[in-house]
């Protein structure tokens, strides 16, 4: 019985050590749409995943919403491009300032917060758009 206990604490802290940061899920999943890949975007997300606008209004809650929403952009601008201007990291909150470009002609400045637990993006706020 002990030694199951010990291997199970074992498990867990190493479990721990292996966890992405905040920061790291917002930087994966920040190249997943560059790279417009849909799969890799969502793996950063909880299944449950909550987006809201900037007014804080609920827009649509889980992954298969988010995948697509997402992959019909993705799909119409082949060459969108998110720029990350500036990050901070405290905790897990994640707050970003960004630069999209959705081709030569159309580019918006975007504030966006992502709130991070159990290793997964749990939420995604927009906080700010400026054309």
């Amino acid at each position: 019985m002990k030694k199951l206990i010990l291997l199970s604490l074992a498990l867990t802290i190493v479990s721990i050590a292996w966890a992405q940061s905040p920061e790291e899920l917002a930087n994966e999943q920040l190249e997943a749409y560059n790279n417009r890949d849909i799969e890799a975007f969502l793996i950063p997300y909880s299944d449950t995943v909550k987006v809201y606008n900037s007014k804080q209004e609920l827009l649509y809650v889980g992954k298969e919403t988010m995948r697509s929403q997402y992959s019909a952009m993705f799909g119409r601008t082949p060459d969108l491009n998110c720029n990350l201007l500036n990050r901070i990291a405290v905790g897990n909150t994640v707050i970003e300032h960004e630069e999209v470009s959705f081709g030569s002609d159309r580019k918006i400045f975007a504030i966006v917060m992502y709130k991070v637990s159990n290793g997964k993006i749990q939420e995604v706020h927009f906080l700010d758009r400026a054309q």
